[in-house]
């Protein structure tokens, strides 16, 4: 058996997005990513109320009858379908699913499935732990000081392998990567230039994620828009609080495992969002402003809260105190410090707003 070695990104992306990948075997996740992490649109129907109340304000204040929601990485639709639901009646919501999986069975028939967000359209998109999932190349200081990009093995055999595992999930002959590392060539060009402004690395040792492909990736989407607003919200970190040895992890059945480009796991890192919203040109948006925040703020602003109901309602009408009280507790976990509340939004408004 021979080896071959690749860099993060290529192995990443053939991992997550390559024929029998993660994110496009039906047979590894039926489930969609929902059978493997577990995100705000999971935890509570309150994320989907509070992105419909985002969606509506976004129509108001474009004066729109009719307005586009634009979910980028949309799973298996849930976030589009928990909308919908909520949105208020009267307002006119056309709701695209950008998703490289197939469309799943069973999706409202208004839900547009595409491969890239639609070009022209004015309203709100949303890209919710998505940018996480856009493969970058990883770099490491070597003990000369110099930052070079880090290769995963992918043996170059035919090895038999139990089924679920690998990319064959019948169990049939395949590539195994066995995700060990080392040290490839001196990181240079535009990713050095990146490095240098985003994420300066110096002590040997020290690990980055490149995120330039991020930066491009969310200049695209935001560039899709005609008029509106667009959201990433993610894991997320800002220059200057960088993480000394990344964030490059992986995870399967709902719990974090060693990262391995063999197709069995989600492959993710933390985003740069800082990086991404400086990518976007500032003549294309509202005033050249982006804002960036946290969860907790955002759906604070949204009307989402984790503040108990009055215990006197619970005398005058338990059964809406239960229900007000679940909902506290739903709102609670979405808000949470060290948890889905420190989430990043990074928010561009588009056009006249």
């Amino acid at each position: 058996m021979t080896e071959e070695w690749q860099g993060w990104r290529e192995a990443a992306e053939t991992a997550l997005y390559g024929d029998g990948g993660f994110y496009r075997s039906p047979v590894r996740s039926p489930e969609g990513p929902a059978g493997h992490f577990r995100t705000s649109v999971h935890a509570s129907p309150l994320f989907a109320r509070a992105v419909a109340g985002l969606l509506a304000r976004t129509a108001e204040e474009l004066g729109l009858g009719t307005v586009a929601l634009v979910d980028v990485g949309a799973g298996r639709g849930e976030l589009l379908t928990g909308v919908l639901a909520a949105a208020p009646e009267g307002l006119e919501v056309v709701p695209y699913g950008v998703e490289v999986a197939a469309r799943p069975p069973g999706l409202d028939p208004r839900i547009v499935w595409c491969a890239e967000p639609p070009r022209g359209v004015s309203g709100l998109l949303f890209a919710n732990e998505w940018l996480d999932n856009v493969p970058v190349d990883v770099a490491e200081v070597d003990g000369e000081g110099v930052a070079r990009y880090v290769q995963v093995r992918m043996p170059e055999g035919r090895v038999r392998i139990p089924g679920g595992q690998g990319w064959a999930p019948d169990g049939g002959e395949v590539w195994a990567p066995d995700g060990g590392e080392r040290l490839g060539p001196p990181v240079t060009g535009r990713d050095a230039e990146w490095l240098e402004r985003w994420w300066p690395l110096s002590a040997p040792g020290e690990r980055a994620e490149i995120g330039l492909p991020r930066d491009l990736a969310w200049a695209r989407a935001v560039g899709s828009l005609d008029a509106g607003l667009a959201v990433a919200v993610d894991y997320a970190h800002v220059r200057g609080a960088r993480p000394p040895f990344g964030t490059l992890t992986g995870f399967r059945g709902g719990r974090e495992v060693r990262p391995v480009p063999d197709g069995s796991c989600d492959l993710t890192a933390h985003v740069a969002l800082d990086a991404c919203a400086a990518a976007v040109d500032r003549e294309a948006v509202d005033r050249g402003a982006a804002e960036l925040t946290d969860q907790r703020a955002a759906l604070g602003r949204l009307g989402v809260s984790g503040e108990r109901p009055p215990l006197s309602l619970a005398a005058t009408d338990p059964a809406g105190y239960v229900r007000a009280l679940a909902a506290a507790g739903e709102a609670a976990e979405l808000t949470a410090r060290g948890g889905l509340g420190d989430f990043g939004w990074l928010l561009h408004r588009v056009g006249a707003a």
